[in-house]
């Protein structure tokens, strides 16, 4: 036992001592593996660092535990054809469904209501067009977990008798307020005077578009001034975690029954929750993954053809202290393993440096980017992991030459 340690540990320094006895030809042996190492565990914290980012913008767009019923919505793809046949089948949702929902629906905490349009605004001389007007119950603040940056949202009572108030997004505010506050001030929508009585955190872009170009107003309001009674979103929201899938489920068949629709038929009203989100993004990262590492790995493989060349210079380099070792005793596996401990040596040291070089490229592109980039364990031992496989097979041929060679042969090449 003492004297197979003795081999492995004089194996490992006289590794080592080739190495530091070469440090630029082994550096320059090495630039493969590291920009390997480091494009691998880069590209996966990008990847991480993108699914991160999205979540966190549907969050904050949405809110947890949240989910939607309206007439036609889909997460991920959907072909054309799919697209017309529930365009066809799918009905608007209307008011008096709405509140059979929220009346009934046991697991729900909060079930609201809201409905879109559009609307050009102006201020004095400032013109805002294209703005989403966004009719809404006083529960959506709670739904969303919207964050208010001055002021307030409006109450229940205010959605009942339909108050001219409304809650603006912070583009809304720079470009009609730039320079004051907009709390008690007035917008008109569509010739009706609103009076601004909250202003929303801002929430940034999501996939390039803005997520702070809204106006928020009552419900009732926005029935009044659009003049619309169908094309609701439900949204509903359950404060325990354990409830949220059962109140999906509960709030789809409430729906259900007052659309008369028995087991066998089709549902004509779509569902989205931020659950079912989550699982298209680890899809869509998944694919991404799937096609980028193999690609990125490939550096990885001219890495390890470098590694199999230098060594075999090595070997010839050696070939006399071959043959002396086989001389003094030194059986062919012996050879052998000291040669493949050397490459897979010289390629782990070029895995930690690449692991050292990804930390800094990933702090650089998340901080180009916008993005929180983590760095898994799992990519980090993998690399190491691959990078020291790839040293073993890509010494497994110079090692088994040196082997090979005849002592005598060998000595001769003084």
């Amino acid at each position: 036992m003492r004297q197979l340690y003795s081999f492995y540990t004089d194996a490992f320094w006289i590794a080592l001592k080739s190495i530091l006895e070469h440090k630029l030809r082994a550096f320059l042996t090495l630039i493969g593996i590291i920009i390997g190492v480091a494009a691998v565990i880069v590209v996966s914290a990008s990847i991480s660092g993108l699914k991160t980012y999205v979540i966190g913008q549907v969050s904050k767009v949405l809110g947890s535990n949240h989910f939607m019923i309206t007439r036609l919505a889909q997460v991920g793809g959907m072909s054309g054809e799919e697209y017309e046949r529930l365009n066809r089948r799918n009905r608007d949702v209307i008011w008096e469904e709405y509140e059979y929902v929220r009346d009934n629906c046991q697991l729900c905490t909060y079930v609201g209501a809201q409905m879109n349009a559009g609307a050009d605004l102006q201020e004095n001389a400032i013109e805002m067009p294209s703005v989403r007007m966004i009719g809404v119950t006083d529960n959506m603040y709670e739904i969303e977990d919207k964050t208010l940056e001055e002021g307030r949202f409006f109450s229940k009572e205010e959605v009942e008798r339909s108050a001219s108030v409304a809650v603006i997004g912070m583009d809304v505010k720079e470009r009609l307020f730039e320079f004051t506050s907009p709390i008690g001030k007035q917008i008109k929508i569509r010739g009706v005077p609103v009076t601004i009585i909250g202003m929303e955190a801002k929430r940034g872009s999501f996939f390039g578009q803005s997520q702070d170009r809204h106006v928020y107003i009552p419900i009732t309001l926005h029935n009044q001034i659009f003049n619309r009674t169908g094309g609701l979103q439900i949204h509903g929201k359950t404060v325990i975690d354990e409830n949220f899938k059962p109140s999906i489920e509960e709030a789809e068949l409430l729906l259900r029954n007052k659309r008369q629709l028995i087991g066998t038929d089709e549902a004509t009203f779509s569902v989205v929750n931020v659950d079912e989100f989550n699982s298209t993004m680890d899809q869509v990262t998944g694919a991404i993954a799937a096609v980028v590492l193999p690609i990125t790995a490939i550096i990885l493989l001219v890495g390890g053809i470098v590694v199999m060349n230098i060594m075999l210079v090595s070997v010839t380099e050696r070939t006399f202290e071959v043959g002396l070792r086989k001389a003094l005793g030194a059986t062919q596996s012996q050879i052998l393993l000291q040669f493949l401990i050397e490459s897979a040596l010289l390629c782990i040291v070029g895995g930690l440096l690449g692991i050292m070089l990804s930390f800094g490229a990933t702090a650089a592109v998340g901080a180009a980017l916008g993005l929180t980039m983590t760095i898994t364990v799992f990519y980090v031992v993998i690399s190491i992991i691959v990078s020291s496989g790839i040293g073993i097979v890509a010494g497994l041929y110079p090692a088994w030459k040196a082997a090979r060679l005849d002592p005598i042969v060998a000595l001769q090449k003084v």
